[in-house]
């Protein structure tokens, strides 16, 4: 897929070559970022690409290595940013997966200059990628730093953010979500959101200054949907602003509330992370994933898992998928991950290559050659697409057999979702 215009690619060219302008005490610097960080450059193309086995341009030369080190290193004749308009690496007409895959290496923990401005432009880069539709995001962590994966940018700001004691309303009224959170844990809980709590300035829309903080714009939040209120000595219910009370002497549906508001305000890069390890160290199940908090036993497909997905539309229909299920909108969630099953099943077609034999090389990756787990992934992937043409899933005909109960819905995503989670993980990107 080609969604990353050549606009796009120019700016972030000359972002490279030209510098960022950034404000700093109150004055405006250009700062410059080289693209292979603090490693060299040959050093860097080589954890991308196989030089060795790329053709030289240089007719002396046997290959791509030979003949970027005599231009690079030997020589120095090569332009800055040269690589970005050479053919062979696919980053000026190839497809998106080449080119966000290599910016997302620009920013690994290996290759990166942590005191560098690395994190501007990343920002900038995100900044002009989001126009097209992807963005970088901390797919995973090594030695505590961020591993940058890229997904379909989903834009949300225009949405309402409905916490998660609205979302499942109907589900907590009728008992079907059971959680109980102790003293202990909701004291934890408390202490961390207080570290978080900062303190700022604001401006209204009257262009009037004003202080504030993080836990005064949760409740503002809140009160769109609620009236926050907690247990007082006298066990009445009563409302408050008041966030340990909150916590501590509220509803645990409300403590969830709280930890997804304040994720959407805090300035922790490592937010997700502290707060999931609160809440596993409580054997609390649930968790925070993208802003949001999902039963543990539900999680959707892990982020390390979508990072090998290397086709734009299958990626962007996995994280349909998941945004849906997790919004309780399991009709369309189902929906989604039955059109994206369809499509993985095409994931390795070309002008030599049919559907059927491409689902012939996913099971024979999956199954590692054994025979008896090639039957069994063969029949899944049969026994899905009967699924998927029977039931009322992808196509609505009147012959179509309905799905009315909820625990059907699930049933049938969490099959799917087995079986394509499973199978991403063992693609390697030979139609690329």
């Amino acid at each position: 897929m080609k969604r990353i215009t050549e606009i796009t690619k120019r700016d972030i060219l000359d972002l490279f070559r030209n510098g960022l302008e950034i404000d700093e005490f109150f004055d405006t610097q250009t700062a410059s970022y080289r693209y292979f960080g603090r490693i060299e450059e040959m050093d860097f193309l080589r954890r991308i690409y196989d030089l060795r086995n790329m053709p030289s341009d240089d007719s002396r030369f046997e290959n791509a290595e030979q003949d970027i080190w005599q231009h690079t290193v030997n020589n120095d004749d090569y332009p800055y940013c040269w690589v970005f308009e050479d053919e062979r690496f696919g980053l000026q007409d190839g497809e998106d997966e080449t080119y966000l895959k290599f910016l997302c290496e620009v920013f690994h923990p290996t290759v990166r200059f942590e005191k560098g401005y690395w994190k501007e432009f990343l920002a900038e880069i995100n900044r002009l990628l989001q126009n097209d539709g992807y963005e970088l995001y901390s797919a995973n962590k090594v030695s505590n730093r961020d591993v940058y994966g890229w997904r379909v940018y989903q834009k949300e700001e225009n949405a309402l953010f409905i916490p998660f004691s609205q979302r499942y309303a109907k589900d907590i009224k009728e008992k079907k979500i059971a959680l109980s959170i102790n003293l202990k844990a909701r004291n934890q809980i408390y202490q961390f959101l207080e570290r978080c709590n900062e303190a700022y300035r604001a401006i209204d829309e009257t262009g009037w200054n004003y202080d504030t903080t993080i836990a005064a714009d949760v409740f503002f939040d809140i009160r769109q949907f609620y009236v926050p209120k907690c247990y007082n000595n006298q066990k009445e219910y009563v409302e408050t602003n008041n966030l340990h009370d909150f916590i501590v002497s509220n509803s645990p549906f409300y403590v969830l509330d709280a930890i997804e508001l304040f994720a959407r305000h805090s300035m922790l890069d490592d937010y997700e992370a502290q707060i999931n390890a609160i809440l596993k160290l409580n054997e609390i199940a649930f968790q925070l994933s993208n802003g949001k908090m999902i039963n543990s036993f539900d999680a959707q497909i892990n982020q390390s898992s979508l990072e090998t997905v290397q086709e734009v539309g299958l990626k962007e229909l996995l994280q349909q998928a998941s945004r849906y299920y997790d919004e309780n909108n399991l009709q369309i969630a189902i929906e989604k991950l039955w059109d994206a099953f369809e499509r993985l099943k095409t994931y390795y077609c070309s002008n030599t290559i049919d559907k059927k034999k491409s689902v012939e090389m996913i099971v024979k990756d999956m199954s590692d050659g054994q025979q008896s787990y090639m039957e069994l992934f063969e029949k899944e992937f049969r026994e899905l697409t009967t699924v998927g043409n029977n039931f009322r899933i992808r196509h609505h005909e009147i012959t179509k057999i309905d799905i009315q109960d909820k625990r059907h819905f699930e049933y049938f995503y969490k099959r799917c979702l087995s079986l394509i989670s499973t199978a991403i993980q063992y693609l390697d990107g030979r139609n690329l």
